[in-house]
């Protein structure tokens, strides 16, 4: 794959937007998390993106692959060139990356708290009042 096919693949999920950040990264979110990062700075260019754990250690064995700067810790690889691995299966890892991230947002959207809830207060007393939603007891 190339830039134009990564960048065109990555577009044609569901509210998948791009942004350039940090200087010559191009990065593909949902709802504001991302879910692919592609660095045309590089030469040649690189991209990262989530994977399962099974997966990440299977990737990380392979040459050219190596666990992301600074967001290894949470399952994301380095493909150092886009030549690394073949078209099909670069698509079906952008494609489980997608729906890691997408999932995780659902389930957020799921747990919010909106409207009035009943908290206690000190005193074990029951009170109508608006909480934020991150505010958890």
């Amino acid at each position: 794959m190339n830039v134009d096919s990564v960048r065109a693949y990555c577009l044609s999920f569901p509210q998948a937007r791009e942004n350039l950040q940090w200087g010559e990264t191009l990065c593909f979110k949902i709802s504001g998390k991302i879910f692919v990062t592609l660095s045309l700075a590089s030469v040649p260019q690189s991209l990262c993106l989530k994977c399962t754990p099974e997966k990440f250690v299977e990737l990380c064995e392979q040459e050219g692959i190596i666990p992301a700067p600074y967001v290894g810790r949470y399952k994301w690889v380095l493909l150092q060139s886009l030549d690394v691995l073949g078209d099909e299966e670069l698509e079906d890892l952008i494609r489980q990356s997608y729906g890691m991230v997408a999932s995780k947002l659902q389930g957020k959207a799921k747990g919010k708290v909106k409207g009035k809830v009943k908290v206690k207060n000190i005193k074990g007393k029951s009170s109508n009042r608006t909480r934020h939603p991150r505010h958890k007891r």
